[in-house]
Formats: C-alpha cells, sequence, structure tokens
C-alpha cells in the first residue's frame, strides 16, 4: 500500500492544475488533496486562516486513519505547518513548497502593514481584486495566459490544466470563468499569518522541509533565517519563481520525493 501525500494548493490555483506534479509523485505514493480551499462557507477567510485550517484538519481527520504526509505550495504550505502543530499525532512530516515562515521584525512589519493596508502593496493582492474573470472560450483564455510573462514560463501542461480546471466551461456557449473567486483569493492575502515566529519558538513537532524558488520574491520579502532554522538540512533550491512547482512539476516531483525519504528515514 502506497503513503498518503495530502497536498494543499497555492491561492488562487485548485488543486487539479498541479496533475502534472500528481502524476510524478504517484508512483511512490498516493494524492489527495481539498480541491479548493477557503470555498466552503463554513470555513470563512479570517485573520491568521484558523478555520481554513479547520477545514484541512477535518478532511484530515475524515480521510485517514494512520498519519500522512502533508505537502503544501505557498498557502498550501502554511496551512500544512498550521495542521500540524495542532494535530502533530496525524502528520508525518510536512513539506512546504515556497511558504517561508515570517518572524521576528519581519512578522511585526507584516501586521503594521496588514493595519495599514501596505501590504496589498508587497502581495498579489491588489491584483486580485480587478482580476479578469472569464473569457469567451478556451483558445481565448490559452492565448490571454501563454502571453503573459509569468505564465509562459509554466510547463505547457500545466498550463493547459490551468485553463481546464482554473478556468473551467461554465456555460454553453463555451464562455470560461475562473474557479478560484477573485473575492476569496483577496482576502486570503490580506490575512497572511504574522504569528509563526511565536509559534515556533521551539521547533517543530513533526519534521519540515522546505523547498524555495530561486527567483522567488516572496522569499526575498519574508527573509529566510527562521525556515533556515526550522528545515536545517532538509532545505532545497528549485530554478524558478514563486511558482516553481508549475514552471517545473517533474524537477518538484523529485525534490519533494527526496524530502519525504529523507524524514522518513530520520535524515
Amino acid at each position: 500500500m502506497k503513503n498518503v501525500i495530502h497536498f494543499s494548493h497555492a491561492n488562487g490555483f485548485p488543486a487539479s492544475i498541479y496533475r502534472t506534479l500528481f502524476a510524478e509523485l504517484g508512483d511512490t505514493h498516493e494524492l489527495r488533496y481539498i480541491e479548493r480551499i477557503g470555498h466552503d462557507a463554513r470555513y470563512p477567510v479570517t485573520r491568521d486562516w484558523p478555520h481554513l485550517v479547520d477545514q484541512l484538519i477535518e478532511d484530515i481527520g475524515r480521510r485517514y486513519e494512520n498519519p500522512v504526509w502533508l505537502v503544501g505550495h505557498s498557502l498550501g504550505g502554511y496551512l500544512s505547518l498550521m495542521a500540524a502543530l495542532r494535530k502533530p499525532h496525524w502528520v508525518r512530516g510536512v513539506v512546504m513548497l515556497d511558504s517561508p515562515v515570517i518572524a521576528g521584525w519581519r512578522s511585526s512589519m507584516l501586521r503594521f502593514s496588514q493595519w495599514t493596508g501596505l501590504d496589498e502593496r508587497i502581495t498579489p493582492a491588489a491584483a486580485t481584486r480587478t482580476r479578469r474573470t472569464s473569457w469567451a472560450n478556451r483558445d481565448e483564455a490559452w492565448r490571454h495566459f501563454h502571453s503573459k510573462p509569468a505564465f509562459a514560463r509554466w510547463d505547457e501542461r500545466v498550463l493547459s490544466d490551468y485553463i481546464d480546471f482554473g478556468i473551467p466551461q461554465t456555460s454553453a456557449d463555451g464562455t470560461r470563468t475562473l474557479a478560484f473567486d477573485r473575492r476569496t483569493e483577496y482576502l486570503i492575502y490580506r490575512t497572511l499569518p504574522h504569528t509563526f515566529g511565536t509559534r515556533l519558538a521551539h521547533g517543530s513537532p513533526v519534521p519540515v522541509s522546505f523547498i524555495g524558488g530561486t527567483h522567488s520574491n516572496e522569499l526575498r520579502h519574508a527573509g529566510l533565517a527562521a525556515t533556515r532554522r526550522l528545515a536545517g538540512e532538509r532545505f532545497e533550491w528549485i530554478e524558478g519563481s514563486h511558482l516553481y512547482p508549475m514552471e517545473r512539476p517533474i524537477e518538484t516531483a523529485r525534490a519533494v520525493q527526496r524530502m519525504l525519504y529523507a524524514m522518513a528515514s530520520g535524515g
């Protein structure tokens, strides 16, 4: 029987768009996930994301009898670690994909910027408020995103899945609409937790690994000191931006497998 990976997606990107990554990991693990975190009214988006963590924990508790691996990208990495802190006996270990721990003075700055609204300048929050939400057909959606520099770097299999699952057809005339509600995406950015430093002052109750993108603006803003202390030797780089799992899904899968092996063997 394969070990289970419960994967949590990044903000704005439903889990199914990671299918290329899942297929590679599927040789050694069973992949499960919540398709769109934050879209269930029972788990609203609020400051520090307590209800989103509840959503993940309740899904884990409902699905599994034995501890599982948690792997998450960006938002998903944070939620995975937060779930592990609350239910460590349910979790074998956590792999965080470009989800840097914000601690120390940066944590204080984040809290201040959220209070003043300045955080919109250093996160994609502002852009989400006016994000386009519909396209006439699949071809138009493909051309739109393929022409954008950030999306042009994506593996084309992932971009195709983004068009199919992130912008599904919603009417008989072929119209496609964003699957991830832009208001939810905006609120998630605006309520990023700033309490990780305190929660992790004495380390994590489960092993944690971290894989960062070499050109990630998110890592540059957050700093890496707290993340390096948390992950120790289980820290790797992958060439790419904050969205490197979309740019290099196969390389990402192999890095995740290395991290899982290291944690399973006590390394």
